[in-house]
């Protein structure tokens, strides 16, 4: 299991939203209804090997592309302090590749800014999920 792929899981290996998740590289893809799939990942914003992002996209399935949009981690999280005195006014987080190997770049993401990035990410993916029998509907009988 590469680098991504354990950080994909951090984020969605549990979603209530995705049934069916497949991990691949530096994407995955669950199930959203029975005709749709989401598409989740991580992408560079024109810095190579520095990723910034993570690209989510709804597919349905005979179809293709239904929509698709970039959640930036300085949108999300925005700068996070940290320790390093290079850094004094904090850091954007984001994973780069050095030597070879890939990394969150000086600071580590905490459980809570997981959990951010992915209740942000499944917010816009319920905008495609079919709605709940009578959710949000007044029930009356007359």
């Amino acid at each position: 299991m590469d680098f991504f792929e354990q950080e994909l899981r951090k984020l969605f290996e549990n979603s209530a939203m995705l049934d069916d998740i497949r991990f691949t590289g530096r994407a995955c893809i669950g199930r959203l209804t029975d005709t749709t799939n989401a598409k989740l990942r991580f992408v560079t914003l024109g810095h190579a090997d520095r990723y910034e992002a993570i690209e989510a996209e709804v597919l349905n399935r005979n179809e293709g592309k239904i929509d698709s949009v970039l959640f930036r981690f300085s949108d999300i999280l925005g700068k996070k302090p940290v320790s390093n005195p290079n850094f004094s006014e904090g850091l954007i987080p984001h994973i780069w590749a050095c030597y070879g190997k890939h990394e969150w770049y000086v600071y580590e993401p905490a459980p809570s800014d997981y959990v951010q990035i992915g209740e942000a990410i499944e917010e816009y993916l319920g905008i495609f999920q079919e709605p709940e029998q009578g959710h949000g509907m007044s029930q009356h009988s007359y």
